[in-house]
């Protein structure tokens, strides 16, 4: 869980969105007492960015060849 203060809040809004939405609870505070919860809604997913699962996929070299039984159909 992480604080933050009305002023933080309104200043880096768009940064504790980000990161309730991977999951985080961010609790707003006034005078050092919280006052609201910012949690990610059930269904909500983060934004996703190009290159994301780069490293994490791996292919064979003849992913895309042919299954050995198909040969017959192939003319």
């Amino acid at each position: 869980m992480t604080e933050a203060t009305i002023h933080e809040a309104k200043t880096h809004l768009s940064r504790l969105i980000q990161r309730a939405l991977r999951g985080e609870e961010i609790v707003i505070t006034r005078n050092h007492k919280p006052l609201v919860k910012l949690v990610r809604l059930a269904g909500a997913r983060p934004s996703r960015h190009l290159g994301g699962a780069k490293g994490r996929i791996a292919m064979s070299d003849d992913f895309d060849a042919p299954p050995e039984d198909f040969a017959p159909y192939m003319k």
